[in-house]
């Protein structure tokens, strides 16, 4: 019989135990939400069960996808009275009355597993040269797992956990606690460089070129020290933690479930351990490259020896007013700042390769072949995979835009303007008027160029993997997809047309103006077409 449209079966009153009666319930799916054609949609699985208990309303704290696999197996595991709890919510279909029966039928089948297992050990005690029985296990404690040790098994599972993982450690600084943890931190230590800027007095610093042209070089006024690492790289972290959460908890879940196929926790972890080459490249390139050795061919050597032919910042104001700033302590200050930009850059690239990850692990499901066949799924799947590809369109925006603070600053240091506001101010009143622009005749090497480069190219490149991955999903992926490109295409032209040619400031403009917009609104104002109902996407 059918009740709130699910299928309903009365507690049977058979004398089952817990594992029988489960077994039963299992497969013939009740519980579960009618299909399209009014029949039966099928047989539990354990993500199916498990996504269906955490979404009752009162249960805050949801269930976890190993106790329900657990229920599944053939083992001495019994229930907890808080999953009967809920797990009776589910067969009672929503009904108080239905659910309070299978609350009593659950409880009672749960004593009688208990019953079986202490009358089992208490033969098992009487027959002579009989093992050792472990303690009767009554409830799924979600931290157990069946796992038989032998003598050769134990020292391999210690060595596993002993070994150091750079992909599980990075991996878990996105998803470990609270999302809001790796956004803090990051702005955290700008705010922390920023006081210790005001303390050693480059906060706001001016001094005179040799051309006679006066230049703010603070460490206030460099966006990409300021609102790069206080606003852009929090914000980039933020999204990657929320959709990686959404992907891990959620989005896998559903897609495995649909294509009936079971999934854990350990198969994401394979993927994220498949990378582990990659984690330690960008590891070092960051540290070593981005890090020490460019501090030392930007900062320290200039330092030591005076001068060099980089523009001055205030990493090498000491060299022009000695006044303001020591040599030593422009030394410690500039090598605390470059350990943290490495570091924040690694976690960035980390975000990259993660976002890689789930586009990867998307295209391993296989949707095409076997979910979007399934027609009372292609809605679902659609608006998840789109919400998927939103949230890595909105992570790509935040990656052009710090590669345009930083190419930005690197293009101001080297121009007649006295700060960064009258250098754009300057370029967008010369466009206006018809004046070309003044060029100061010094050539400086700019690395941050290169650097920036970098990171707009890694970025783009993570963006056309998933976009080439949703178009050979569906058709329907093809007009989103081509207005987040036109986006993206938009927001590399600014880039790389920063102080390319008089009047840069207008396109940069409309290129910042685009980027808000898109971040607000990722789906870049089309209207939802799906068979979701009400349910809000959020990308």
């Amino acid at each position: 019989m059918f009740q709130n449209g699910k299928l309903f079966l009365p507690p049977p009153n058979d004398g089952s135990d817990w594992k029988e009666l489960f077994k039963k319930l299992a497969a013939a799916g009740a519980g579960r939400a009618v299909g399209e054609d009014g029949f039966p949609a099928g047989p539990w699985t354990p993500e199916l069960l498990a996504a269906a208990i955490s979404q009752i309303d009162s249960n805050r704290s949801g269930v976890d996808l190993r106790t329900v696999q657990l229920w599944f197996q053939e083992n001495d595991r019994g229930i907890s009275a808080t999953n009967i709890r809920w797990l009776a919510r589910v067969l009672g279909c929503d009904d108080p009355e239905a659910t309070a029966a299978w609350q009593v039928e659950l409880s009672a089948a749960q004593a009688r597993l208990q019953a079986k297992r202490r009358e089992a050990k208490k033969a098992d005690s009487l027959a002579p040269g009989t093992r050792d029985v472990p303690p009767d296990p009554t409830v799924d404690h979600e931290q157990w797992s069946p796992v038989k040790f032998t003598p050769d098994a134990e020292p391999e599972a210690d060595r596993k956990k002993q070994r150091f993982s750079l992909a599980r450690k990075s991996e878990t600084l996105f998803s470990g606690g609270s999302p809001l943890n790796l956004p803090a931190s990051v702005f955290a230590g700008a705010s922390a460089l920023g006081f210790l800027s005001y303390i050693v007095g480059i906060h706001s610093a001016v001094y005179l070129r040799a051309d006679n042209v006066a230049k703010e070089v603070g460490f206030l006024w460099a966006p990409n020290w300021t609102f790069l690492f206080m606003v852009l790289l929090p914000l980039f972290f933020a999204l990657v933690t929320e959709l990686l959460a959404f992907w891990t908890k959620e989005g896998r879940v559903r897609l495995w479930a649909w294509n009936n196929t079971t999934t854990s926790e350990d198969d994401w972890a394979r993927n994220v351990e498949a990378s582990s080459s990659s984690y330690w490249a960008v590891f070092l390139i960051c540290v070593l490259f981005a890090g020490v050795f460019q501090w030392i061919g930007v900062c320290l050597i200039p330092l030591l020896e005076g001068g060099a032919d980089y523009a001055t910042s205030w990493g090498t104001l000491a060299i022009v007013r000695p006044e303001v700033i020591s040599v030593p302590v422009s030394i410690a200050f500039t090598a605390l700042a470059y350990l943290y930009m490495c570091l924040c850059f690694y976690l960035f690239f980390a975000g990259l390769i993660l976002l890689h990850t789930m586009i990867h692990d998307l295209r391993k499901i296989d949707l095409e072949a076997k979910i979007l066949q399934q027609v009372g799924s292609q809605g679902e799947v659609h608006e998840l995979c789109l919400r998927l590809m939103r949230g890595i369109f909105r992570c790509t925006i935040l990656g052009l835009l710090v590669a345009l603070c930083m190419k930005a600053q690197s293009s101001y240091l080297t121009s007649n303007a006295k700060n960064i506001l009258d250098w754009l101010i300057g370029d967008l009143s010369s466009a206006l008027a018809g004046r070309d622009g003044a060029s100061n005749g010094f050539h400086y090497r700019m690395p941050t160029h290169y650097s920036s480069l970098l990171v707009a190219l890694s970025t783009i490149v993570v963006f056309v993997y998933g976009s080439i991955c949703l178009r050979a999903i569906g058709t329907r992926f093809h007009v989103p997809l081509w207005k987040m490109a036109a986006v993206v295409t938009l927001l590399f032209a600014t880039y790389l047309l920063v102080d390319a040619f008089v009047g840069f400031s207008i396109v940069l403009g409309i290129g910042v103006f685009v980027a808000l917009f898109s971040l607000v609104d990722p789906g870049l104002g089309s209207r939802r077409s799906s068979e979701i109902g009400s349910k809000q996407i959020v990308s």
